[in-house]
């Protein structure tokens, strides 16, 4: 079964699909035996985890690339990748996003209606391309296809831009032109998903992320609303991120470590998750080969 059909089946199994974010392949590793059957990469993550730099567009197919190879090496989880607008203008450029994911494992990607230079969803002063332009960008993506369960998801920011309306129009076009799901971003109410849902009739996301637009709904609030994915894109990257801070400021103020203790995963807990241990038995077997009887 593709990676595709694996990402499709599980959005069967679990309704809605919680998605969460993997900052780097040992946190997927910790989404998959936590027990999620699907894998996120954000675009904004790899930007900010991978790079250093804002999510404002600067990231390319290659950064992602690198991530989602790292991910599916060794995650059997499916996995959703954020492309941004595609990296590129021209449908050659969304062409090669499409079968680059594709040949790297990942299982599905969504892809958004902002200009090139896009911004943050849940920031102000986002800029949009035509709807026509969008509808461009899905039917290249979709033609691109080297296999046909992988999911192709069109996000639009058009809430925020021209209304929930005419944002329900877009995401109505993209569908037409072969979107397999629609992710409306910065939704500010729950009956926003429900709207979106009765109009597309294909799985709608909602992204729950922090200290942004949309508020916090629970599994139950999202699935009466229809939504059939639930992704929270970076809730534990920001929790790493303010427990490293803590770490940093303790160590250099205080000389010692002795009082973060608890923030740390325990060596055990790390070699657990890495499965080390057979790592060490393989290499105790493989030495045991060679020592003269």
């Amino acid at each position: 079964m593709s990676a595709g059909a694996r990402f499709r089946a599980a959005m069967q199994v679990e309704k809605p699909l919680q998605c969460v974010g993997a900052i780097n392949a040992y946190h997927a590793r910790l989404v998959e035996r936590t027990g999620f059957r699907s894998v996120y990469l954000s675009g904004g993550g790899v930007a900010a985890g991978s790079l250093g730099i804002p999510d404002l567009g600067i990231s390319n197919l290659d950064d992602i690339l690198t991530d989602v190879r790292r991910i599916t090496d060794i995650c059997t989880l499916p996995l959703l990748v954020d492309v941004d607008t595609g990296f590129g203008a021209s449908a050659f450029n969304i062409a090669r996003t499409v079968r680059s994911l594709i040949k790297a494992g990942a299982a599905a990607m969504h892809i958004e209606d902002q200009v090139g230079a896009k911004r943050c969803g849940h920031r102000p002063g986002k800029e949009l391309v035509s709807r026509e332009e969008m509808v461009d960008r899905i039917k290249a993506a979709v033609d691109a296809k080297t296999d046909a369960d992988f999911v192709i998801m069109a996000r639009t920011d058009a809430l925020a831009v021209e209304g929930l309306e005419r944002a329900i129009e877009r995401a109505r076009a993209c569908v037409e032109a072969g979107a397999d799901a629609i992710f409306p971003e910065a939704m500010t109410e729950l009956s926003m998903y429900r709207k979106f849902a009765d109009a597309v009739k294909v799985p709608v996301l909602a992204n729950i992320t922090e200290f942004g637009a949309t508020p916090l709904y629970t599994v139950e609030e999202l699935r009466s609303a229809g939504v059939a994915i639930a992704l929270y894109p970076l809730s534990a990257f920001r929790a790493m991120n303010a427990a490293a801070l803590r770490v940093y400021n303790a160590i250099r103020k205080e000389g010692t470590q002795k009082g973060v203790l608890d923030l740390m995963q325990t060596r055990a807990e790390l070699y657990e998750y890495l499965d080390y241990h057979a790592y060490e038995r393989k290499l105790d077997q493989l030495f045991a080969r060679g020592k003269p009887k």
